[in-house]
């Protein structure tokens, strides 16, 4: 049977630099294949915003992403994966894969006790999309989720360690312990979030397992590649990525740069052409 490849890049979206720890997983994984990440940065966070306005910003995204051709695109955004996925995979011509239903998969099966707890924005809390796709999972698991709205803004303001992160993150944390000291899995329902593990696994401690859907969605994304026959023909040093943020470059820099290092390449800024009102039916 012969081989078959598809040298077009995988697109990847987030609102801001979070979507960057899926991006460093699929690196990881797939060395190969290059990349087009977008991050919205100006109109970052998604989290407190309505769910119409993050569906049209999302599939704005979208739109400019598809146009590059890419040959597959992952919105690595929990509040966009839970107000846009359905939408966004109805209107592209290739397959999206979102990044809740992967994170899901590897609290329900990381829990021992059946207590998971999940801290996220509020949009993403607010769909309950977590709670469904966990106890679709596994029906007898217990969900307590957590809206944090202060990380991600953290986050974009490159705060992602010491004392400022610590007492804020030790505000939301200890209370949702507190109250259900069963939880023995904290998944990270945000793709912002994993950037904050180390003071996030110092608070919670070894008793709870700390899981995010970085790593489970580039293998979601490795099996469909080979499902679709769609692998990239060249090696790892042959592999073009591409990055670009709405928002100020100086600033995307400074956080993208503890993730890759001198592995980043050149951040580029764009604009992201506004949609009319959506027609939604």
């Amino acid at each position: 049977m012969p081989q078959h490849f598809d040298d077009r890049p995988i697109g990847v979206f987030d609102s801001g630099v979070g979507g960057l720890t899926v991006l460093a997983e699929l690196r990881r994984r797939l060395p190969a294949e290059p990349t087009l990440y977008l991050g919205d940065n100006a109109r970052a966070p998604y989290g407190p915003r309505p769910a119409d306005e993050v569906l049209r910003f999302t599939l704005e995204a979208a739109d400019l992403l598809l146009a590059q051709d890419v040959k597959l695109l992952v919105i690595a955004c929990n509040t966009a994966t839970a107000r846009a996925l359905d939408e966004v995979r109805r209107r592209s011509s290739v397959p999206v894969i979102g990044v809740i239903r992967p994170g899901a998969l590897a609290a329900a099966a990381a829990t021992r006790t059946r207590n998971v707890g999940v801290i996220a924005t509020a949009g993403t809390v607010e769909s309950g999309a977590y709670h469904e796709a966990i106890v679709e999972a596994d029906a007898a698991t217990q969900v307590a989720q957590l809206a944090c709205p202060e990380l991600v803004p953290m986050v974009e303001a490159g705060i992602l360690d010491g004392r400022r992160a610590e007492s804020v993150l030790r505000a939301y944390l200890e209370p949702m312990l507190a109250a259900d000291p069963d939880i023995d899995t904290l998944l990270l329902g945000c793709t912002h979030y994993p950037l904050l593990r180390a003071p996030i696994e110092r608070i919670v401690g070894d008793g709870v397992a700390v899981v995010d859907s970085a790593f489970t969605t580039a293998l979601a994304v490795e099996d469909l590649l080979d499902a679709l026959g769609a692998r990239a023909s060249g090696v790892e040093a042959d592999a073009m990525h591409r990055v670009a943020t709405t928002g100020d470059v100086a600033a995307f820099v400074s956080v993208a740069e503890r993730l890759f290092g001198e592995r980043l390449p050149a951040v580029e800024a764009v604009e992201i052409e506004p949609m009319p009102a959506l027609p939604l039916d």
